[in-house]
């Protein structure tokens, strides 16, 4: 028999066998998986699980102390899959899969089955996520066959052809063309505020239509009906914001709750047609995958017209502000975590039960950890749109995550959710675009965060006030009197260069003389003024505020 008819042969007896009705249908989920994945690799002529540290059934078991793993099948480097069974909920076993990806060495793909349906989706650092689909019925085509060989052998074939920030930069284009428009119809400090939050409304929504925070394709349908007409389109925006802002009912569908003071302001601006248009295309680009790190920086300038010209201009690369954070946040709260979990893995080891007295001991020691996280503060007196907020949260996201499954592997019981919230950054701006943008790139930062790492998004409201991130002057108050900095865990930023002839044309010489008094004998009357911004975090720790 050659390998073709081979192929053929196999394809018929494995779709007769797991298609809805076949031999293997009633196999519950745990007894159909391993024979499932088992033929799989039969028809593939592909190897099966042998290897408990590269390629094995229930990756995890041992470490999780129960019957089930992180993963039912994992494949180092190349993939981790979860089963259920057939009709069962998918999203439940994405989100375990999501959860477990640390753990499991953060694989490229994720895949999920019920037997009757392959999802795989790619799981790529910095890249969108695509889903493929491939049915039962469907699996003995080349397009199908090919990309399950893929899955074993290379991976990388999955990878989109556009990442994070190829997307985001296209979006922050599309939205400075037409904050420029609209500034032309409204100049003016007060036309420009009201196109920049306007702006950051409609931005917001797009990327909570592809979170699905909002109804699938809502605001892009929106836009599709009413791109010809300005007053339907001014009319649907307003009673969609005004929802937003406390939840119900729009065009026959339920919106959560958001408020967070984003929609507190409602002022949509008239659109022309061709304004419309940009907007509605710019709906159809994944909003889902832009990239908080750049975001705030890009539309910041887009938004701002004094900044409009750097939108090609260079930014600070994420990896060179995690050269700031890691060493001020990331390493010194990782070694109290491994000296806990030191101590922790002593208590287990004594353990006979869960609940007995060094079980107990164990649990306070983790939940002391947890509540150490939970109260970090970090400040940015100079935050500009929020980048350096945005990765000081998600490392404190990511300790609190590490933390959680370390505990899990040592026996413990892992939290349901994680606590670290943009509760958890402090910000001062001056800017008033960038105030508002680095609110949004911290929402949106938390939110990407939770949905792929398999938790739960807060609820009621979606958006929790970010107060704490103000727009106003870090050094001096409007009286002339030194301004204060809230009490926190660790000062982060990039505060502003301005030498000192270049500081009286940029801030006027009434400004400059104000500043330089109240900080005489503190600060040389020369200095540059990034040099303040050093005082202050010197005299914050001083005082005992950080």
């Amino acid at each position: 028999m050659t390998r073709s008819s081979l192929i053929a042969r196999l394809i018929c007896e494995f779709i007769a066998k797991w298609q809805p009705g076949g031999s293997a249908d009633a196999l519950s989920e745990r007894a159909g998986a391993q024979a499932h994945f088992l033929d799989l690799c039969e028809l593939l002529g592909q190897e099966k699980p042998a290897d408990p540290e590269n390629y094995c059934f229930e990756r995890g078991t041992q470490r999780t102390g129960g019957n089930h793993g992180w993963a039912d099948v994992w494949k180092r480097h190349c993939f981790a899959w979860e089963y259920k069974a057939p009709g069962a909920d998918l999203g439940k076993a994405l989100k375990q899969l999501m959860t477990y990806a640390l753990a499991l060495d953060n694989p490229p793909l994720l895949v999920v089955s019920d037997r009757h349906l392959i999802q795989i989706h790619t799981h790529f650092t910095g890249a969108p996520s695509e889903v493929h689909t491939i049915r039962i019925e469907d699996i003995g085509t080349p397009e199908n066959l090919q990309k399950l060989q893929w899955l074993f052998e290379a991976p990388e074939r999955f990878r989109p052809s556009r990442d994070n920030r190829q997307i985001t930069d296209e979006a922050a284009r599309a939205f400075a063309d037409l904050a420029s428009r609209l500034r032309a119809r409204h100049p003016g400090a007060e036309g420009e505020q009201r196109v920049a939050h306007f702006l950051t409304q409609c931005l917001f929504c797009l990327f909570a239509e592809d979170a699905e925070l909002l109804p699938h394709g809502l605001f892009e349908r929106l836009l599709d009906k009413s791109k010809q007409d300005g007053q339907k389109l001014d009319s649907r925006l307003r009673e969609l914001f005004a929802v937003m802002q406390k939840g119900g009912d729009f065009a026959l569908e339920d919106i959560a709750y958001f408020n967070g003071g984003l929609f507190e302001v409602i002022d949509p601006l008239p659109l022309a047609t061709d304004e419309a248009a940009i907007l509605h295309a710019a709906s159809k680009l994944d909003w889902n995958a832009i990239d908080p790190a750049i975001f705030g920086t890009l539309f910041e300038r887009g938004l701002d017209p004094k900044k409009r010209s750097q939108l090609g201009a260079h930014y600070t690369d994420p990896a060179t502000i995690m050269r700031l954070i890691d060493p001020v946040i990331v390493r010194p709260l990782s070694a109290e975590w491994e000296a806990a979990k030191t101590d922790i893995a002593a208590d287990m080891a004594k353990s006979k039960k869960a609940g007995d007295k060094p079980y107990k001991q164990a649990q306070g020691r983790f939940v002391a950890h947890l509540e150490r996280l939970k109260h970090y503060r970090v400040l940015d007196a100079a935050c500009g749109s929020g980048n350096f907020l945005y990765l000081a949260l998600k490392a404190l996201k990511d300790l609190e995550h590490k933390a959680n499954l370390d505990a899990e592997a040592l026996g413990l019981q892992r939290q349901v959710s994680i606590e670290v919230s943009p509760a958890n950054v402090l910000g001062i701006e001056l800017n008033e675009y960038a105030a508002e943008l680095a609110r949004v790139t911290i929402w949106i930062g938390e939110l990407q965060w939770m949905r792929t790492h398999g938790y739960p998004v807060r609820r009621n409201p979606i958006l929790a006030r970010l107060d704490h991130v103000e727009h106003r002057d870090a050094l001096l108050n409007a009286d002339g009197s030194e301004a204060d900095w809230p009490a926190c865990n660790a000062i982060v930023g990039n505060p502003p260069f301005l030498g000192d002839k270049v500081m009286r044309g940029e801030l006027g010489s009434n400004y400059t003389d104000r500043l330089r008094k109240r900080y005489a004998g503190r600060v040389p009357g020369g200095a540059d003024l990034v040099t303040y911004w050093f005082e202050k975090a010197r005299a914050q720790i001083e005082a005992g505020q950080c």
